[in-house]
């Protein structure tokens, strides 16, 4: 009797590729925030100012994550992953070689009576813009994807930990980020620091595309145990591309994209608050150094990257335990991120720096375990067009994360118009965050991660 070998490990050198992508990619979106106030003091820049910049990455996310999730949809991740990754990978690098220069004169602007300085777009600003913009639009197509490669890579049985690791990777970025910003902007400034977390990403993309293939089938290290391991288990998107069209109607009416869209502004937003803003309101607001702003930003995405770890197990655990998908999902959704909220809220109530950011740690923790959630009922609900819905649903979090970085600088700046400093001036928006929280603890309730958003077609 013959003996069939062993499935091979090829899964798992997916995950670490995944892993590692979601590593360079929060490295590169997070190590802005710590070079802000070295920006801002070199090029004039005011917090409305630096919001914009901020936001010009947000609005180009938003934008471009259904078309590249598409483009994964229909022509395969491996080419398109690769492409973008080496496009934000340059962008990251041109934003250290902006220089300091204005043509022409400002303008006014008022907005529902405030009033607002408007500088020339040709100028430093505009190319910050300009390249913040291009460099969103990179960064778009790679969560649309990576759910793509994992859906066809991954059996459901693995789908728990390997998105943990993922998520987990992207936390651990983010909280790297700011240390190592840190120490490399006192090394070699703020400029060369661009450019050699630009670089990380070219060497990622190199070796995803010399390793990595669309389906398990055409690749070289699975063996047919392996293969039938992952066919057997794979639900959802195939790795083969996809050419139907979008069916929008049923999209657009479905009750599962807008609450899932929902838990996304919450989270985007919170999100945007710990990476852009966080460093320089520990600064401004809270007295605290700029080196151990640093490092407490880090402890906050430290907290992330444990929820993100915690989470992923913990939900396919329970879920396995009641045998109940809906209920569960939606139930342990609801209480992390009503738990979120909570310790944001409590955070504004602390005198203590380090208390304060143990608060927002608990926030980021309980927001981040719930990710996995999230991407579990988004996978099972988006069948063969999982690269364009999976970008539909995350972008539909635009609106959280553009307030964030936009709105809270324009706040902060209204707010010292009107005479408030420290934490008078930004600690009153906080209270916004929680109630974002409140409404997608709401919002989960209302998710069923067992009804398809598309209806597929019956055979002919």
């Amino acid at each position: 009797m013959e003996h069939q070998a062993p499935p091979t490990r090829a899964r798992y050198v997916v995950i670490l590729l995944l892993s590692t992508l979601a590593f360079v990619l929060y490295l590169d979106r997070v190590c802005i925030s710590k070079a802000a106030i070295d920006i801002q003091k070199e090029f004039g820049f005011s917090e409305t100012e630096f919001g914009w910049i901020l936001g010009a990455f947000t609005i180009a996310y938003g934008l471009f994550e259904v078309p590249t999730g598409r483009l994964g949809d229909r022509y395969g991740s491996r080419g398109v992953l690769t492409r973008i990754v080496l496009w934000w990978s340059v962008f990251t690098a041109l934003t250290g070689c902006i220089p300091n220069f204005q043509f022409g004169s400002s303008w006014s602007l008022n907005l529902l009576g405030w009033q607002f300085a408007v500088p020339p777009l040709i100028s430093s600003l505009g190319l910050f813009l300009l390249v913040r913009f291009l460099f969103g639009a990179g960064e778009a197509g790679a969560l649309p994807n990576t759910a793509r490669v994992v859906a066809s890579w991954i059996p459901a049985s693995e789908r728990g930990w390997g998105q943990a690791m993922i998520l987990t990777s992207m936390q651990v970025g983010g909280m790297a980020a700011p240390v190592l910003a840190t120490y490399l902007i006192k090394f070699v400034g703020w400029r060369w620091t661009f450019g050699i977390f630009g670089s990380l990403g070219v060497l990622w993309g190199a070796w995803f595309y010399f390793w990595y293939r669309d389906s398990p089938a055409e690749h070289p290290d699975t063996n047919e145990a392996e293969r039938e391991l992952i066919a057997a288990g794979c639900t959802g998107a195939s790795g083969t591309p996809h050419h139907g069209a979008l069916p929008w109607l049923q999209v657009l009416t479905s009750l599962n994209v807008w609450m899932l869209g929902m838990i996304m502004v919450a989270a985007a937003g919170a999100m945007y608050l710990y990476i852009g803003w966080f460093p320089s309101y520990l600064v401004k607001a809270r007295g605290v150094e700029s080196d151990a702003s640093g490092w407490l930003t880090s402890m906050v995405l430290a907290g992330g990257a444990i929820g993100a770890f915690c989470g992923g197990p913990v939900s396919s655990a329970v879920v396995q335990w009641t045998g109940e998908i809906r209920i569960t999902r939606s139930l342990l959704g609801s209480v992390l991120v009503g738990l979120a909220g909570f310790c944001i809220f409590l955070s504004v109530k602390c005198d203590s720096p380090v208390y304060a950011c143990l608060c927002v740690a608990g926030a980021s923790f309980c927001g981040q375990a719930q990710l996995s959630n999230w991407w579990a009922a988004t996978i099972a609900i988006s069948g063969q067009h999982l690269g364009a819905l999976f970008g539909l649903l995350n972008s539909l979090g635009v609106p959280g994360a553009f307030a964030s970085q936009v709105f809270l600088g324009m706040f902060a700046d209204y707010r010292k118009a009107q005479g408030f400093v420290g934490r008078d001036q930004w600690d009153p928006a906080f209270y916004i965050y929680a109630g974002m929280f409140a409404l997608a603890s709401i919002a989960w309730l209302l998710v069923d991660s067992t009804k398809p958003i598309v209806r597929e077609e019956p055979a002919a």
